[in-house]
């Protein structure tokens, strides 16, 4: 099953994606974040309800306001070879906050305050259950489905002290959709899937989920450890090698350019780059 949320001329509304049917069906719930709350969300999202044509539809961040982001850094072995570091024993966990996100097909602002304007296509995890200490089968069981998200950074910003934060909590900057995937569609809870990143049309990462130190069950197990997981909640699983700033030179986002972020089985983010911010063109 797919889901995703819809902006209309009467507010964002869940819907369940049918591409070969080429058709979205409205469904009874505000955004995916208000359908996952439901009991029995699986069923509410198979009802019948008002079709809509997909061909133009506006889609929202798949949840527009998650209750939390969690992001997972250094979590395949190719990216951490290209930072220069050594395997982490412990996912390393930052987080992000809502205003970040941005729908699939909407413009990514880049901020005139960076120089140096990076990408990470990543597999996102959504929350269905609410979850605390989780054992495996407990976290497995929670994770609603998977999503695409584009962890757009600013490495400057990074990289001025040891918390990475700053860098990764810019305004209109992280695509997250285009829906979501249930388990079922991918293989399950622990999915082997291509990731990839192309900038105006060249590959820039690729590489397979099959290459996660921390998997998706395993990530939501460690967190909810931390807090209670709740229907909704975003964990970002990492990003694998190719990003720009480890390229001999860097290679840094500019203003006019279309990333296009994209994992197997979930659809594609494709946006277009903007100048933001004070003296932008």
């Amino acid at each position: 099953m797919k889901l995703a949320t819809l902006r209309t001329a009467d507010g964002h509304r869940a819907a369940r994606i049918d591409e070969a049917a080429g058709h979205a069906t409205l469904l009874d719930a505000s955004d995916v974040g208000a359908l996952l709350v439901l009991e029995d969300w699986a069923t509410a999202a198979a009802a019948d309800g008002e079709t809509v044509p997909l061909d133009g539809v506006d889609y929202a961040p798949v949840v527009p306001q998650p209750g939390k982001i969690f992001c997972v850094g250094l979590n395949y072995r190719t990216h951490i070879t290209e930072m220069g570091r050594d395997l982490p024993e412990h996912p390393t966990v930052f987080s992000k906050v809502a205003d970040t996100l941005v729908g699939a097909r909407d413009d990514i602002r880049r901020p005139s305050e960076t120089e140096a304007f990076d990408w990470e296509v990543e597999l996102a995890v959504v929350i269905g259950k609410t979850v605390r200490r989780a054992d495996e089968a407990t976290a497995a069981d929670a994770i609603a489905g998977f999503a695409v998200l584009n962890d757009v950074t600013c490495r400057d910003w990074q990289f001025r002290t040891r918390e990475w934060l700053q860098g990764k909590n810019w305004e209109a900057t992280t695509p997250l959709g285009p829906w979501l995937v249930t388990p079922d569609e991918v293989g399950g809870t622990r999915p082997t899937l291509t990731v990839r990143t192309t900038l105006d049309g060249e590959v820039m990462q690729e590489d397979t989920t099959g290459d996660l130190l921390f998997d998706p069950v395993h990530l939501v197990s460690y967190l909810s450890t931390m807090i209670t997981l709740r229907p909704g909640d975003v964990i970002a699983t990492g990003t694998p090698g190719g990003v720009g700033h480890a390229r001999k030179p860097p290679v840094y986002l500019q203003a006019g350019q279309r990333i296009v972020t994209e994992v197997e089985g979930l659809g594609r983010c494709d946006n277009t780059v903007v100048a933001d911010g004070p003296g932008a063109a």
